[in-house]
């Protein structure tokens, strides 16, 4: 009777373990379903690179990785034949003795460059040796895209005689900070609202991606560091979900185009 029973058991679960999940985060696989879904032509994996750091009293300090996750689950499932591996949410970010950038609030983390690059090296190299042909970088902080383009050039040195490639995506970080800027502007919003950091484009796009990371009061006279500010470079206060809506748009098509656009070429 146990044995029946557990034959049954058997015949009903196994079908739907057999399907894996509607995901296209790597973590969230199995290691038999990531090699089924390889086998299948799922061969591009997309390194998505954050960062940890001050982002105004306003913002949450994890924007970065919050955002880039989001936005690389999009960018994948527009491409149809991608992966999305962890998000990389430790990158250089400033120096420690003394603090610069934003290393000089609290909850900013930093990493050494040379670092950071064997990360994404050693990465790149664990996805190629399961089978990846393309591994694409996706930095959405300012601060890595020089180390992501080394890398990649490195690999790809190393790599020639294979069909494997390495591809920093500039296009991404770009869409996400000029390009967003520039259609903000075109919408009538002025140039000190725009700023470069956790002002109005940054806000937007998080409260899009992730409204819980962003705080409705706004900053306070006590929420200044002495001889350092508030953190925030612009003024978010005119940000919207609707707004960052026309960035999510805006970088995710400029991006899977050149994700297309980069791995076509051997």
């Amino acid at each position: 009777m146990c044995a029946a029973v557990l034959s049954l058991i058997a015949v009903l679960v196994t079908p739907a373990l057999a399907q894996p999940p509607d995901t296209v985060f790597l973590e969230e696989l199995t290691w038999t379903e990531l090699r089924a879904v390889i086998r299948t032509g799922t061969t591009t994996i997309i390194v998505p690179i954050g960062g940890t750091e001050q982002n105004g009293p306003h913002m949450a300090l994890g924007k970065h990785n919050a955002r880039v996750k989001a936005l690389a689950e999009r960018i994948a499932r527009a491409l149809g034949n991608a992966l999305v591996a962890p998000v990389i949410a430790y990158v250089p970010e400033g120096e420690l003795h003394p603090a610069t950038g934003h290393m000089r609030f609290p909850g900013t983390i930093t990493v050494p460059d040379d670092a950071f690059q064997r990360v994404l090296e050693s990465a790149a190299r664990s996805f190629r040796l399961h089978g990846f042909r393309d591994v694409v970088f996706l930095g959405d902080h300012g601060s890595t895209q020089a180390g992501q383009t080394a890398v990649a050039g490195r690999l790809n040195r190393e790599w020639k005689t294979t069909p494997a490639r390495a591809h920093a995506i500039g296009e991404y970080y770009r869409a996400a900070t000029a390009g967003f800027r520039e259609l903000l502007k075109a919408h009538g919003y002025r140039s000190d609202e725009l700023g470069d950091h956790a002002a109005l484009p940054d806000t937007s796009l998080t409260l899009a991606l992730d409204p819980h990371l962003v705080r409705i009061t706004p900053p306070r006279d006590d929420d200044r560091l002495p001889g350092v500010g508030t953190g925030v470079e612009g003024d978010p206060r005119r940000a919207s979900a609707d707004l960052g809506r026309l960035g999510v748009d805006l970088i995710v098509n400029r991006t899977v185009a050149a994700i297309k656009e980069s791995t076509t070429r051997r």
